[in-house]
């Protein structure tokens, strides 16, 4: 059997082959502390599972998963690894992931929040990690995990005795939340917003709706008062909203935002460039409560956590308090301090998504940013994707925003961002390329001490590579005076 010092079993090896419908070759007396896809991550004592992916296939990753100390691999070719450890052998690895899945959410007793939404949902699933997380034992999502392989992958993640589990969920294209509500059964599920994101594969902010509301199918009724559908009021799709949660079956609604008939209401918000203080009403109470992570689409998402928690029975004072623990993920507001040879630099990261709404929240945390002394407000944008036939007038749209943002400088990459750029005053434009790697040493040799430097753009932009040229900065400064 497996030895795994301070890790608790998450799955046994007979579970593994019954709840997959594998053949298990190797035996089945072992232990299994975690799951992992990427051999990078793995840690001793996991089940590795082989999928294969567009890019690589794990099976090519089998025997290196042993090398690292895997417990066991899932597999779907039966000559990889033989001998050299314990495999499940199934005929589609990932079909057999998403039974695991399905078996650890029938295994579990906790109370499960799913979360969708055009923008925002991987920062309101971090704050339902922290505020849940202060009550009881918590399983959450790790990064953005919601699709068709990341919602399996958490719950087949899910420790048996968690109290709460939250999951996000996420579409690209029509058809792909329901298969993967109906996986997660939630009891509360909570939708941020409805807004023009993928509206290439969409076609219509209609059908982006539409598809939103698809989280509210295959809810789990053994709540306390039914399923939860948490909607937000001020989105012009509301009652559309309401309408298919009712008939998927929420028994009841909890709204929230600025609109006075919400139900979790803000009435004001001091807007800080660390956080910031809020004033809500929660169902007719003033609530006051500090907020860790910056920005007004933090404020209004706070507002569905507050939500979604006091439906699961969570006293709302202690959920607000809670909030002030909360913090930006990297790549989606994380801000990291710099060190240059004169002084240094704040990095606000915003390089894992973007769309219109979001490039605005953004531009109103840019405003909001205090440079240091000498310091100058610098933007670097990548293209956004997914825009459809009207890619480049939304790109183009968001030049009065960079206007009102108090930029100084404008870094841009990509064909959508390039129509910005011609749109720009001249003295706001600092540099344009083809991509973000042929951009990244122009926004390094501009940085001087005092700097706010905002780096945004959807994922295929690849604007990581310029976050990761500046913070190299850092990390060489740090290697040549010892760390000190």
């Amino acid at each position: 059997m497996s030895v795994m010092p301070h890790r608790t079993v998450l799955w046994r090896g007979a579970d593994v082959t019954a709840a997959s419908g594998g053949q298990a070759l190797g035996g089945t007396t072992w232990n299994a502390g975690g799951i992992s896809i990427d051999t990078r991550t793995l840690r001793a004592g996991d089940l590795f599972v082989a999928l294969k992916g567009e890019a690589a296939d794990g099976h090519a990753f089998v025997e290196a998963a042993f090398a690292k100390g895997a417990a066991a691999a899932l597999v779907s070719d039966p000559g990889v690894g033989v001998g050299v450890g314990p495999l499940v052998c199934v005929p589609d690895t990932l079909g057999a992931l998403e039974a695991l899945g399905r078996a650890a959410r029938a295994r579990s007793r906790a109370q499960f929040v799913a979360v969708t939404g055009s923008l925002g949902k991987t920062s309101t699933k971090e704050a339902l990690r922290v505020v849940l997380g202060s009550q009881d034992k918590t399983h959450a999502a790790e990064a953005s995990y919601n699709n068709h392989i990341g919602v399996p992958l958490t719950l087949a993640r899910l420790p048996a005795d968690a109290r709460y589990a939250v999951c996000e969920v996420g579409t690209n294209h029509p058809g792909e939340i329901e298969p993967l509500a109906r996986m997660v059964q939630a009891h509360v599920g909570i939708i941020t917003n409805v807004e023009a994101v993928h509206i290439g594969n969409f076609g219509s902010v209609d059908a982006i709706a539409e598809e939103k509301a698809k989280l509210f199918v295959g809810m789990d009724p053994s709540l306390a008062g039914g399923p939860v559908a948490v909607l937000p009021r001020d989105s012009a799709h509301f009652f559309r909203l309401a309408q298919w949660a009712d008939a998927a079956g929420a028994s009841r609604q909890l709204t929230f935002g600025e609109h006075e008939a919400a139900e979790y209401r803000l009435l004001g918000c001091d807007l800080e460039d660390t956080g910031s203080a809020v004033t809500a009403l929660a169902q007719g109470r003033e609530l006051r409560y500090r907020l860790g992570a910056p920005g007004r689409h933090w404020v209004l998402n706070s507002l569905a956590v507050l939500a979604a928690s006091a439906a699961l029975g969570v006293d709302v004072d202690a959920a607000a308090a809670a909030l002030a623990g909360v913090a930006a993920p990297v790549g989606r507001g994380a801000r990291r301090r710099v060190s240059l040879a004169d002084g240094s630099v704040e990095l606000i990261d915003e390089s894992y998504n973007a769309s219109p709404p979001s490039v605005r929240a953004m531009l109103a945390l840019l405003a909001a940013a205090r440079p240091g002394p000498g310091g100058r407000r610098l933007l670097v944008l990548g293209d956004m994707l997914e825009l459809g036939a009207d890619s480049e007038a939304m790109h183009v749209a968001l030049a009065p925003a960079v206007e009102a943002s108090g930029a100084d400088l404008v870094f841009t990459a990509g064909v959508g961002m390039g129509a910005l750029h011609r749109a720009l005053p001249p003295r706001l434009r600092a540099a344009h390329a083809p991509d973000s790697s042929r951009l990244a040493q122009r926004v390094v040799e501009a940085l001087q001490a005092g700097d706010v430097v905002a780096v945004k753009g959807s994922l295929g932009s690849k604007m990581k590579v310029i976050v990761e040229a500046i913070l190299a900065l850092g990390e060489a400064r740090s290697n040549r005076t010892g760390g000190r």
